[in-house]
This record gives C-alpha cells, structure tokens and sequence, in this order.
C-alpha cells in the first residue's frame, strides 16, 4: 500500500463519519417533529413500493418503475443535449452569420424563459401539431433547455483548445472532421468534465417537471402513493434519497472519468 493510499483513507473514513453524524441529527430533528405533530411514522410500508414479492417471484413496485421512466428519459435526453450542445457551439464559432445568429437566438429564448412555460408550450401547443407523444416531449422539452447550458460549455471548451492544436494536425495531412475527432474533441472533453457533469445533474432534477405532462416518472408515482396512503413524509423523503442517490453516482462516475483522462499515457 502506497503512502498515497494510506492518506486517503483516513481522510474517506473521516467523510464517511461526517455523513453518518449528519444524517443522525437530521433524523433526531425530524423525528422530534413528527412528536411535536402527533405524526407516526411508517417507513415500514416503504418497501412494498420499491420491491414486491407476488406468486413465488419479486416485482418492482411503484418507485422503482417511476425510477426508470425517469432514467430512460433522462439518458436519452442527456444524449440529445450534448448533440445540441456541441452543434450550437460550432454554429457559435462559425464564420456564417446565420449560423451564428440562429444558435445565438435559440440561446437567448431558451435562457431567457422558465422550463416550465417551454413545456407547457410544447405539449399544449407544438406536440398536438407535431403529433409527438407525452414521451417525446418531455425529452425535446429537457434536451433544448439543457442543450441551451450546455452550448457555452462546448464553447468555452473549444476555444480552451490552442489554435495551434488544429493547425498541426491539418499540416499532417488530417481533414477538418478528423482533426477534430481524433485532436480537439478529446481535449475538450478533458476540460469540460465537471460543468458537463453539473447539467447532466441538473437534467436528472429537471425530469421531475416533466410529471405535469401525467408521465408516470418517479416524482408522479409518489405523489399517487402519498394520496393513497397519506404517508407523504415517508413518500418524499424516499423519492428525494433517490434522486440524491442518481446525482451522488454521477458525480463519482465523473470524478472517475476526470482522472482517468488525466492520467499521460506513456
């Protein structure tokens, strides 16, 4: 075991302390009030809607089905924003006036107005003409609002990049695409890492407000299970440790990436 290694693990423990002593005070403070409220707790019917078990086999219940909506919708529309994203960003940096005003526009709209309204828009009024279903539009809805973020990060990423990057690899007889592919893409993506990182968290929480358009994701399905068994405590606090859970795991997955690409191959 390296030094290295031997100075890190202290210091995982002492996080690791650190979470626990502040998870026991939240739960000596919520429980203080649920007395002060003459409200009992029933977290022991929270299973039954994470896991069932039904004719000798196990099924998922409610959360967990709300949780893979939620998950589909959010990798597919995380895929979509970073194509918007980095297409806006060349329309941004290029020489046709068009291109640029057109991305500029659609950044500015995008920005300038509540992801709510945007939604409320495409499914009322572009989704019946466009004839896309509830699906589809929660999707575009979250990936041209992320997509809007996520330009100025592909931007300021490429123009991170040395021009002079470019030009060797164009003097190697490289064509534009592949210059771009095999030099300046990867190191952009070194250094937009942890703000790319940011807007994919932001579009997991975003997900929730898609459940107006009556999607049954996982923040519909708890609020159908607190207004069937009056438990919304319980419901919520399990619905918001899920969502806790998502952004923790994509937070060390970027973290992972992060050193991964920043370790010199030799």
């Amino acid at each position: 075991m390296t030094q290295h290694t031997r100075s890190r693990i202290p210091k995982t423990i002492a996080i690791i302390l650190q979470v626990i002593c502040v998870a026991s005070i939240i739960m000596l403070l919520l429980n203080s009030g649920a007395k002060a409220m003459h409200y009992h707790w029933q977290w022991y019917r929270i299973p039954e809607h994470l896991w069932f078990y039904e004719d000798g086999q196990w099924y998922p219940g409610d959360l967990i089905e709300g949780l893979m909506v939620t998950l589909r919708i959010s990798a597919i529309s995380l895929v979509c924003t970073v194509a918007i994203g980095f297409i806006t960003a060349l329309l941004r940096m290029s020489n046709s006036i068009v291109g640029r005003g057109l991305a500029r526009g659609y950044i500015e709209v995008i920005r300038s107005t509540p992801l709510l309204v945007q939604i409320y828009l495409l499914y009322f009024v572009f989704g019946p003409v466009l004839g896309i279903d509830r699906i589809t539009t929660a999707i575009l809805a979250l990936s041209l609002f992320q997509g809007a973020y996520s330009a100025e990060i592909f931007r300021a990423g490429l123009q991170g990049i040395p021009r002079g990057q470019l030009e060797a690899a164009e003097s190697l007889g490289l064509s534009q695409i592949d210059s771009y592919r095999f030099v300046v893409i990867p190191q952009m993506f070194r250094k937009i890492i942890p703000p790319l990182t940011n807007e994919a968290v932001s579009l997991v929480k975003n997900s929730s407000i898609v459940s107006i358009m009556a999607i049954f994701d996982l923040t519909t399905e708890g609020r159908n299970i607190v207004a069937d068994t009056a438990m919304p405590f319980e419901v919520w606090f399990t619905v918001a440790a899920i969502y806790l859970c998502i952004t923790l795991t994509l937070s060390a997955l970027a973290v992972w990436l992060e050193r991964r690409l920043s370790i010199p191959n030799h």
